[in-house]
């Protein structure tokens, strides 16, 4: 039996596995029920006493060689298999099934990457604000209709009669970072603040309960309007393209002086006129202006010194302007089929 055991051993490791049909030949040869090694534990059985001891350890041992030589080469295969099947370079590509980002995303990011190029930095605050913040400190008389339940959503509100300066809120506008920035920093500021807020107003194509703003402002020695209108012709052309016309109109805001609204040429209509420009073939983007002295003033800093100037826009309305969107309500509805558009956009 001991000549057998060393035969077969020879022969095993002789034995040559090229490919599957191989490998498995190889197992029902010396590794199945009725396979060579399997035979001669049937004839182990007959072997004297005296034997057995020495039979039974090279039996074993080439029972594991076989075994041995049988997983290694198996693991090769399947290994050489799988790859075959998933690294083939002749098939065919399968398709990249590319998420999307939101669009307010999208403007949200270019904003911030435009205004970043000369130099503004960013801050953001909360959205749950108290009413010095939003309005006081930003020079809105007490009676403005700002301040008004049907503008505003109040969180907490002592009484009608009772003006109290610590009412909670929702922000309506990302002003509030403004003066929480200038009551920590010292001069030259310059920030965009961008941010959700909230107003009650009727939702419509052109108006929404929650929208999106990035604000701006830049304090230092010596700022004028001029540097105002360069820096928004700057960003209206970096976002819109080079040839974008902008006009600036006077306006009233509580917490500049003077005070503008800047239009953009209506995208959607070439300026021929259509509902989301009110026919006019221009669009309003933002409002703007030098900050109040009386805003500097309420935030430690010295209005004879410093003036400044600020500015706010909706993220709505330049992505309407920028892909053509003619109804606010579709930013908000997570439509599948509207999302999808913005699948290549980054």
């Amino acid at each position: 039996m001991r000549e057998s055991i060393i035969r077969i051993r020879e022969e095993i490791k002789a034995y040559n596995i090229l490919d599957i049909e191989s490998q498995e030949a190889f197992r029902l040869k010396f590794l199945s029920k009725k396979g060579i090694i399997s035979n001669l534990f049937d004839q182990f059985k007959t072997v004297s006493p005296d034997e057995k001891r020495e039979l039974g350890r090279e039996l074993n041992q080439l029972k594991l060689l076989a075994t041995e030589k049988y997983n290694s080469i198996k693991d090769n295969f399947s290994s050489f298999d799988k790859t075959s099947k998933q690294d083939d370079l002749t098939r065919p590509g399968y398709d990249l099934n590319l998420g999307s980002r939101h669009p307010i995303s999208i403007i949200r990011s270019e904003i911030i990457s435009i205004f970043e190029k000369i130099g503004f930095s960013v801050a953001e605050g909360p959205e749950i604000e108290d009413d010095d913040h939003v309005f006081t400190k930003l020079n809105f008389a007490p009676e403005h209709p700002a301040r008004d339940m049907q503008d505003t959503f109040y969180i907490f509100r002592q009484s009608v009669e009772d003006s109290n300066p610590n009412d909670i809120l929702l922000r309506t506008h990302t002003s509030s970072v403004q003066i929480r920035v200038m009551q920590s920093q010292k001069p030259p500021i310059r920030a965009i603040f961008p941010g959700r807020v909230f107003r009650n107003e009727a939702i419509s194509a052109r108006a929404h309960c929650i929208f999106h703003q990035v604000e701006g402002l830049y304090i230092n020695e010596k700022v004028s309007f001029a540097d105002l209108k360069q820096s928004l012709l700057f960003f209206a052309r970096e976002m819109f393209g080079k040839n974008t016309d902008i006009r600036l109109r006077p306006s009233y805001f509580p917490f500049t002086e003077p005070s503008a609204e800047m239009d953009v040429r209506c995208r959607i209509c070439e300026g021929k006129g259509c509902n989301i420009c009110k026919h006019t073939g221009w669009l309003e983007i933002l409002g703007c202006g030098m900050v109040h002295p009386n805003v500097l003033e309420s935030c430690d800093i010295d209005s004879k010194k410093y003036t400044g100037f600020a500015f706010g826009m909706g993220i709505e309305r330049l992505a309407m302007l920028k892909y053509q969107i003619n109804d606010l309500r579709l930013y908000f509805e997570n439509d599948i089929r509207f999302l999808k558009q913005f699948r290549s956009v980054l």
